[in-house]
């Protein structure tokens, strides 16, 4: 518990309309989540405003509210409650929020995670090697939430600062020993991660994406540096250490950034941790780690040249928090997929079904030659790009399907609010500049699209179903609704298996 006027004296440019003595017994965006004592954070978006649910904050019992408007006479506040007026909301919750909680994650071993691919996987990996060493667990992912065994929803990659604190609290009261945790590029650019001391960061990999947001490549590579410039600041822990893809084009830029311990790894170049002798085959991959941290001989259950690379970033991690190799070597080699990468729909056909995350132009390059690999006939790519996202891409992605696939069928992602059509008209064009006398269809319904998929697929056939991964909805114009690419892969095979 804290007073109104100890978070108003943490920014500059602060001003407090009622009793400074106010006393602050939590933090909340949500309206439906204010208790007796909380202090109501009015956000301003494009479609909502804070500020018309201040009434029902205060009947709830909220205490002060949180606000960049000036104009307090305009605001209907109720009496009695007292308001904060800052100069920057973003920037100001920055500094309050992790202070006004205690700094929770000072009190565990914080691993961050960012890069355009690899992210899900390697956390999940590095979850399991945590786990089997004995350590209490907490994940931070695009998939979900995870306390030890026990799984919560989330919204964003990394959640907003006041979100992201009650998180830290929770893992905190349930002793958690380490959080692993995606951390997105819009995070690192709007500071949701402020207040965080990360004792091991990992960089996979930056491949076009999120242009729409960061507008450049550069932007993009500089807001992902950020998380390296964290990591290499010192704190109240010990054992600072950043683990970088080598092989990356932008590791040189990262690098720049980091002022710490460093284990590189990669396949190409020489590494801290390098890979070779590598077979990927349909059913796993072999391969070998040597380096300044001895030798490691690995056989996996996943497949593909980009799960090696998760593997690498996985073990470098776990390496630098100090586990025992046999642990980590023997936790990779038991580790199956995780939901939506590379995920095989098992089913009593001759073609294989596999559906995967992959949205960015080299996600869907490295997924399409991983089938490549294993495939005894023809790879049917199933595909669509998001709305209301960069449009640069879209033919990219449309020329790679092209390219490396027998048959394409382009269909929709999440519309959003564009007319799908139009994103087909993008992709296409990249689609008819590789296409040559393949086949290819442009279907609008993602469900038809994946029917039409295993309606064609023949003995030895993969078919990819791209895009979507683990999630098990779509966003449309004016609505959501549900949809699984794994379930309707299941219906239209068992439609098959019916008809046949």
């Amino acid at each position: 518990m804290k007073t109104i006027e100890e978070l108003a004296l943490l920014v500059e440019g602060t001003k407090i309309v009622g009793d400074k003595k106010t006393k602050i017994t939590s933090i909340e965006h949500d309206s439906r989540k204010v208790a007796d004592g909380t202090m109501f954070v009015c956000f301003e978006g494009a479609h909502f405003d804070g500020h018309t649910f201040i009434n029902q904050a205060v009947e709830e019992g909220a205490s002060a509210i949180l606000t960049t408007r000036t104009d307090v006479e305009n605001l209907n506040v109720p009496d009695g409650t007292a308001i904060l007026i800052v100069p920057d909301m973003l920037k100001s919750l920055a500094v309050i929020v992790p202070y006004f909680y205690d700094y929770p994650s000072k009190k565990m071993r914080i691993i961050g995670i960012t890069g355009t691919n690899g992210k899900t996987t390697t956390t999940y990996m590095i979850r399991s090697i945590l786990i089997n060493a004995g350590y209490h667990v907490g994940l931070i992912g695009t998939i979900k939430i995870m306390i030890d065994s026990e799984m919560f929803p989330i919204h964003n990659t990394t959640p907003n600062v006041i979100d992201l604190q009650h998180i830290f609290v929770n893992m905190l009261k349930h002793h958690v020993d380490y959080v692993i945790m995606e951390v997105s590029s819009h995070a690192l650019a709007e500071n949701r991660v402020a207040g965080i001391e990360f004792d091991t960061a990992i960089f996979t990999n930056l491949t076009q994406d999120h242009l729409d947001f960061h507008k450049t490549m550069e932007n993009y590579l500089q807001a992902k540096a950020k998380l390296f410039e964290a990591v290499s600041r010192s704190g109240e822990k010990n054992g600072k250490t950043a683990i970088i893809n080598i092989d990356d084009n932008a590791s040189a830029e990262i690098l720049k950034h980091t002022f710490c311990n460093r284990i590189t790894y990669g396949i190409k170049n020489n590494a801290d941790l390098h890979a070779y002798d590598v077979d990927v085959r349909s059913d796993g991959t072999n391969f070998k780690i040597d380096g300044k941290y001895g030798n490691m001989d690995l056989n996996l259950h996943v497949t593909g040249i980009f799960n090696i690379y998760n593997v690498l970033a996985a073990v470098g991690a776990t390496l630098a928090e100090k586990i025992e190799p046999e642990i980590i070597s023997r936790t990779l080699e038991h580790f199956k997929s995780v939901p939506g990468r590379f995920e095989r729909i098992y089913a009593n056909v001759l073609f294989t079904v596999i559906v995967d995350y992959a949205h960015t132009p080299d996600g869907v390059e490295n997924v399409i030659k991983t089938a490549r690999q294993i495939v005894r006939n023809k790879v049917i790519t199933v595909f669509g790009c998001g709305g209301d996202r960069d449009k640069t891409k879209r033919p990219i992605m449309g020329r790679l399907a092209a390219e490396l696939s027998d048959i394409v069928i382009a269909t929709s992602d999440n519309p959003r609010t564009e007319n799908p059509t139009d994103i087909l008209k993008d992709i296409e064009v990249g689609i008819n500049e590789k296409i040559g006398d393949k086949i290819y269809e442009c279907i609008e319904d993602r469900r038809n699209a994946i029917f039409r998929a295993v309606e064609i697929a023949e003995d030895g056939d993969i078919i990819l179903i791209l895009g979507k991964g683990h999630e098990d909805y779509q966003i449309l114009k004016n609505r959501t609704i549900h949809f699984d690419d794994r379930e309707v892969a299941h219906e239209a095979i068992n439609q098959l298996i019916m008809r046949n």
